[in-house]
């Protein structure tokens, strides 16, 4: 009897321990804030570097994992607000601006000087987000004379040319992209790797997945069930792991609502399902691990085990963009009030045995 007591006590305490401990495991750290700019531009290297722009010509790096930042205004862009950056090492990184003008610059020495790689005053041209692979690369922009606008560069980010119009997307009236978090365009680097397969989601009056192959090949249009008809609404972002993908969105103005804002396909965009639990606003969806996906908004964040079919409320704060680092396991996100956070994943605990 004492016996049978005391491995239902044991049961009981080990099932307890792990359930804390899982709940406590996984969180999202505020790392610093307060600073007079608002960072959508993200791009985390490895588990020491990363880099982050956003407005008011604002741009930081760190080599310690987010610990200590070193922040600069780019010279002579105190009022550009740098919507995206691509970062290869601690010395070398491309900013994105939207708005006008619409600016392209990089650095090769850490940040000491900024290159001007592209400038345009025309007040058509919109960037959204920008992706690389390797030395490819391309800035995606809302569309013009009904076409989405591309430039591509194949010298990682030095020199850049405008995809002929010809070879761009369709957009309908009143349909654009969202320069949100740089993540509404996407390079998918698994799966088809050889493809330098090109993914966008678009808002407004229509909700469209749109993606191609490869460079030379056709665009396909999908529509996504995810909420639009209004300009501040429809699908912020997509992560892919090779055929599975994930798109999350909402409408910015009324971010606690959870109607349609998150949907997943399991076949490379064939057919697409409304996630069972929805979050509130997200601009942004992160591929983590296995079937593992986080997101953010202004909404808070949120995290999926079982590939976007559900989704959990993590932590209240608001962030634009989570990124997980390129060669690493370091999650960073960024907000408005240059609020920097760090993502904790939750812990996999392996109950002992214990014989009595």
């Amino acid at each position: 009897m004492i016996k049978t007591l005391i491995k239902l006590l044991c049961i009981v305490v080990l099932i307890s321990f792990t359930g804390i401990n899982t709940a406590l495991a996984q969180k999202v750290t505020v790392l610093q804030q307060g600073r007079a700019t608002s960072l959508r531009g993200l791009s985390v290297v490895s588990d020491k570097i990363a880099w982050v722009s956003g407005s008011k010509g604002h741009v930081a790096s760190t080599k310690d994992g987010g610990r200590t930042w070193n922040w600069q205004q780019v010279k002579g862009f105190e009022t550009s607000d740098f919507r995206d950056i691509e970062a290869f090492s601690a010395k070398e990184a491309v900013i994105m601006s939207s708005g006008t003008p619409a600016l392209i610059l990089k650095t090769i020495d850490g940040g000491l000087s900024w290159q001007l790689k592209y400038h345009n005053r025309d007040t058509s041209v919109f960037f959204d987000a920008m992706d690389f692979k390797s030395k490819y690369g391309c800035v995606m922009g809302d569309p013009i004379n009904g076409h989405f606008v591309i430039f591509e560069t194949f010298d990682m980010g030095t020199t850049w040319k405008q995809r002929d119009i010809t070879k761009t997307p369709t957009g309908r009236s009143g349909e654009a992209a969202f320069a949100a978090s740089g993540t509404c365009f996407i390079i998918n680097k698994s799966g088809l790797l050889n493809n330098n397969q090109l993914m966008m989601v678009s808002g407004g009056s229509y909700s469209n997945l749109i993606f191609a192959l490869s460079t030379d090949k056709k665009w396909v249009q999908q529509a996504l069930p995810v909420t639009h008809g209004i300009s501040s609404a429809g699908a912020f972002s997509v992560a892919a792991d090779g055929k599975h993908w994930v798109v999350v969105g909402g409408d910015y103005t009324h971010d606690q609502r959870t109607d349609s804002t998150a949907c997943w396909s399991d076949n490379a965009g064939k057919t697409w399902k409304i996630s069972k639990t929805t979050p509130g606003f997200q601009s942004c969806v992160e591929y983590i691990s296995g079937s593992k996906y986080l997101s953010t908004g202004t909404s808070g964040t949120w995290y999926s085990k079982d590939g976007g079919t559900t989704w959990a409320k993590i932590d209240a704060n608001s962030f634009n963009v989570c990124s997980k680092a390129k060669s690493g396991k370091l999650v960073l996100m960024v907000g408005n009030n240059g609020r920097i956070g760090t993502y904790t994943p939750p812990k996999e605990y392996l109950i002992p045995y214990i014989k009595i």
